[in-house]
């Protein structure tokens, strides 16, 4: 796992290393709307976590998750 300076270098090398769909959080699932698949828990880990925090707002953080399904066909961020 990088250490990374700020979320679009993260982005950026997650790309690189093949995470390039785009997760959305669901009730019960993550969802890529790319390709319309959704991941029910059990289904995928969490590969990294990365923090960021704005340093003028120290309110304003993000943080950037890694995803892959467990059968390794979907790999991306949320």
């Amino acid at each position: 796992m990088g250490k990374y300076t700020s979320l679009s270098e993260a982005i950026n090398d997650l790309t690189k290393k093949g995470y390039t769909y785009n997760f959305n959080i669901k009730e019960d699932c993550i969802e890529c709307a790319e390709n319309q698949n959704q991941l029910q828990p059990e289904e995928f880990l969490i590969d990294e976590k990365h923090r960021f925090q704005e340093m003028s707002d120290v309110d304003n953080e993000s943080v950037l998750y890694a995803i892959s399904s467990k059968g390794g066909k979907l790999k991306g961020c949320w």
